[in-house]
Protein backbone atom coordinates (compact mmCIF):
# COMPACT_ATOMS: atom_id res chain seq x y z
CA UNK A 1 0.00 0.00 0.00
CA UNK A 2 1.36 2.78 -0.89
CA UNK A 3 -0.24 6.56 0.18
CA UNK A 4 -0.70 9.38 -1.62
CA UNK A 5 0.41 11.91 0.66
CA UNK A 6 0.52 12.19 5.04
CA UNK A 7 -3.58 13.28 4.63
CA UNK A 8 -4.49 10.20 2.96
CA UNK A 9 -3.15 8.18 5.57
CA UNK A 10 -4.03 10.45 7.95
CA UNK A 11 -7.71 9.67 6.91
CA UNK A 12 -7.48 6.55 6.97
CA UNK A 13 -5.74 5.77 10.09
CA UNK A 14 -8.13 8.35 12.00
CA UNK A 15 -11.46 5.14 10.72
CA UNK A 16 -9.22 3.03 12.43
CA UNK A 17 -8.80 5.21 15.64
CA UNK A 18 -12.68 6.49 15.70
CA UNK A 19 -13.15 4.29 19.44
CA UNK A 20 -11.67 7.34 21.04
CA UNK A 21 -13.56 10.11 19.40
CA UNK A 22 -14.35 12.70 22.35
CA UNK A 23 -12.87 10.28 24.47
CA UNK A 24 -10.13 11.40 27.66
CA UNK A 25 -7.12 11.21 24.68
CA UNK A 26 -4.51 13.52 23.32
CA UNK A 27 -2.86 13.28 20.25
CA UNK A 28 0.59 12.91 20.71
CA UNK A 29 2.29 13.51 16.80
CA UNK A 30 6.06 13.12 16.58
CA UNK A 31 7.93 16.09 15.06
CA UNK A 32 8.24 16.67 11.79
CA UNK A 33 6.63 14.28 9.60
CA UNK A 34 3.87 13.08 12.51
CA UNK A 35 2.08 16.60 13.03
CA UNK A 36 0.07 16.92 10.02
CA UNK A 37 -0.92 12.60 10.73
CA UNK A 38 -1.86 13.95 14.06
CA UNK A 39 -3.56 17.47 12.67
CA UNK A 40 -5.97 14.86 10.78
CA UNK A 41 -6.82 12.49 12.99
CA UNK A 42 -7.43 15.32 16.24
CA UNK A 43 -9.51 17.13 14.04
CA UNK A 44 -11.62 13.86 12.85
CA UNK A 45 -11.54 12.78 16.47
CA UNK A 46 -12.18 15.81 18.61
CA UNK A 47 -9.58 15.52 20.17
CA UNK A 48 -6.10 17.62 21.67
CA UNK A 49 -3.29 17.58 19.66
CA UNK A 50 0.55 18.16 21.09
CA UNK A 51 3.70 17.82 19.72
CA UNK A 52 6.18 15.83 21.64
CA UNK A 53 9.31 16.80 22.06
CA UNK A 54 12.21 15.19 22.84
CA UNK A 55 16.05 14.51 22.05
CA UNK A 56 18.66 12.10 22.33
CA UNK A 57 21.48 12.06 24.91
CA UNK A 58 24.64 11.51 22.75
CA UNK A 59 27.81 9.89 24.18
CA UNK A 60 30.72 12.06 25.13
CA UNK A 61 32.83 10.64 23.22
CA UNK A 62 30.58 9.58 20.34
CA UNK A 63 27.67 12.37 20.31
CA UNK A 64 25.89 10.40 17.10
CA UNK A 65 25.73 7.41 19.37
CA UNK A 66 22.56 7.78 22.24
CA UNK A 67 23.07 7.09 25.91
CA UNK A 68 18.93 8.34 26.75
CA UNK A 69 17.16 11.01 25.82
CA UNK A 70 15.14 14.03 27.34
CA UNK A 71 11.66 15.50 27.46
CA UNK A 72 10.53 18.99 28.98
CA UNK A 73 9.68 16.51 32.32
CA UNK A 74 11.04 12.98 31.93
CA UNK A 75 14.41 11.37 31.05
CA UNK A 76 14.86 7.50 30.36
CA UNK A 77 18.93 6.21 30.56
CA UNK A 78 20.19 3.06 28.26
CA UNK A 79 22.22 0.89 29.95
CA UNK A 80 24.95 2.38 27.66
CA UNK A 81 25.00 5.51 30.27
CA UNK A 82 26.60 3.43 32.99
CA UNK A 83 29.68 4.24 31.75
CA UNK A 84 29.03 7.68 31.81
CA UNK A 85 29.40 10.66 34.52
CA UNK A 86 25.87 11.41 36.53
CA UNK A 87 27.79 15.40 36.23
CA UNK A 88 27.83 14.65 31.91
CA UNK A 89 24.00 13.18 32.23
CA UNK A 90 23.16 15.61 34.22
CA UNK A 91 24.51 18.78 32.24
CA UNK A 92 23.22 17.29 29.26
CA UNK A 93 20.02 17.03 30.18
CA UNK A 94 20.44 20.98 31.46
CA UNK A 95 21.06 22.15 28.48
CA UNK A 96 18.84 19.78 26.06
CA UNK A 97 15.60 20.63 28.42
CA UNK A 98 17.12 24.42 27.46
CA UNK A 99 16.58 23.84 23.83
CA UNK A 100 13.30 22.17 24.39
CA UNK A 101 11.82 25.06 25.73
CA UNK A 102 12.72 27.52 23.62
CA UNK A 103 11.41 24.83 20.88
CA UNK A 104 8.10 25.15 22.35
CA UNK A 105 7.99 28.31 22.86
CA UNK A 106 8.18 29.35 19.53
CA UNK A 107 5.89 26.07 18.41
CA UNK A 108 3.74 27.45 21.18
CA UNK A 109 3.91 30.93 22.54
CA UNK A 110 3.11 31.00 26.08
CA UNK A 111 0.61 28.06 26.20
CA UNK A 112 1.10 25.53 29.47
CA UNK A 113 1.95 22.14 28.41
CA UNK A 114 -0.91 19.56 28.55
CA UNK A 115 -1.63 17.76 31.70
CA UNK A 116 -1.24 14.11 30.58
CA UNK A 117 -1.97 11.96 33.48
CA UNK A 118 -4.60 9.58 33.81
CA UNK A 119 -5.55 10.29 29.75
CA UNK A 120 -5.29 7.95 26.96
CA UNK A 121 -2.22 9.04 24.85
CA UNK A 122 -2.01 8.37 21.04
CA UNK A 123 1.53 8.66 19.50
CA UNK A 124 1.15 8.97 16.04
CA UNK A 125 4.16 9.40 13.27
CA UNK A 126 4.01 9.23 9.46
CA UNK A 127 5.69 5.62 9.41
CA UNK A 128 8.45 3.90 12.10
CA UNK A 129 11.91 2.67 10.64
CA UNK A 130 13.64 1.35 13.62
CA UNK A 131 11.57 2.15 16.25
CA UNK A 132 14.29 2.99 18.79
CA UNK A 133 13.22 6.67 18.76
CA UNK A 134 9.23 6.38 19.39
CA UNK A 135 10.40 3.88 22.07
CA UNK A 136 12.29 5.73 24.37
CA UNK A 137 9.41 8.76 23.47
CA UNK A 138 6.98 6.01 24.95
CA UNK A 139 9.12 5.27 28.15
CA UNK A 140 9.18 9.06 29.05
CA UNK A 141 5.87 9.47 28.55
CA UNK A 142 4.83 6.73 30.75
CA UNK A 143 6.62 8.35 33.76
CA UNK A 144 3.52 10.77 32.98
CA UNK A 145 0.80 8.32 34.45
CA UNK A 146 -1.15 8.15 31.61
CA UNK A 147 -4.33 5.76 31.46
CA UNK A 148 -3.18 3.95 28.70
CA UNK A 149 -0.53 4.82 25.67
CA UNK A 150 -1.95 3.87 21.94
CA UNK A 151 0.55 3.72 18.90
CA UNK A 152 -0.86 4.90 15.65
CA UNK A 153 0.44 5.14 12.21
CA UNK A 154 -0.04 4.24 8.96
CA UNK A 155 3.41 2.30 8.01
CA UNK A 156 6.26 0.53 10.07
CA UNK A 157 8.96 -1.81 9.58
CA UNK A 158 7.98 -5.45 10.63
CA UNK A 159 11.25 -4.93 13.51
CA UNK A 160 10.01 -2.21 14.69
CA UNK A 161 5.86 -3.30 15.07
CA UNK A 162 7.46 -6.59 16.87
CA UNK A 163 9.57 -4.06 19.17
CA UNK A 164 6.26 -1.89 19.98
CA UNK A 165 3.90 -5.18 20.83
CA UNK A 166 6.60 -6.23 22.79
CA UNK A 167 7.22 -2.87 25.00
CA UNK A 168 5.36 -3.18 28.22
CA UNK A 169 4.86 0.15 28.09
CA UNK A 170 2.37 0.43 24.84
CA UNK A 171 -1.24 -0.69 25.35
CA UNK A 172 -2.10 -0.83 21.89
CA UNK A 173 -0.59 -0.75 18.38
CA UNK A 174 -2.43 0.17 14.96
CA UNK A 175 -0.47 -0.07 11.93
CA UNK A 176 -2.42 -0.07 8.72
CA UNK A 177 0.47 -1.20 6.58
CA UNK A 178 4.05 -3.55 7.78
CA UNK A 179 5.26 -4.81 4.58
CA UNK A 180 7.89 -7.36 4.29
CA UNK A 181 9.93 -5.19 1.51
CA UNK A 182 9.88 -2.30 4.22
CA UNK A 183 13.51 -0.12 3.32
CA UNK A 184 12.28 3.78 4.36
CA UNK A 185 9.30 5.62 5.71
CA UNK A 186 9.04 7.76 2.08
CA UNK A 187 8.87 4.59 0.32
CA UNK A 188 5.39 4.18 1.46
CA UNK A 189 4.32 7.80 0.34
CA UNK A 190 4.08 9.24 -3.67
CA UNK A 191 4.14 12.72 -1.97
CA UNK A 192 6.70 13.23 1.11
CA UNK A 193 7.48 16.57 1.55
CA UNK A 194 9.55 17.56 4.05
CA UNK A 195 7.59 19.15 6.83
CA UNK A 196 9.53 22.43 8.69
CA UNK A 197 8.48 24.38 11.74
CA UNK A 198 6.33 26.87 10.04
CA UNK A 199 3.77 24.48 8.77
CA UNK A 200 4.07 22.75 12.32
CA UNK A 201 2.75 26.11 13.94
CA UNK A 202 0.19 26.54 11.01
CA UNK A 203 -1.23 23.14 11.87
CA UNK A 204 -1.20 24.00 15.61
CA UNK A 205 -2.91 27.18 14.99
CA UNK A 206 -5.29 25.99 13.24
CA UNK A 207 -6.64 22.83 15.58
CA UNK A 208 -6.33 25.51 18.59
CA UNK A 209 -8.80 27.80 16.46
CA UNK A 210 -11.25 24.89 15.67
Amino acid sequence: MVYKDRIEAANLLATKLEAYNDKNAIILAIPRGGVPIGYVVANQLHLPLEVVLSKKIGHPLHKEFAIGAVTLKSQVLSSAADQVSKSYIDAETKKIRALLTKRYQNLYGKKAPLELKDKILIIVDDGIATGNTIISTIEMLHKEQPKKIVVAVPVSSQSALQKLQNTPFVDKVICLNSPSDFRSVSQFYENFDQVDDAEVISLLNKIEAA
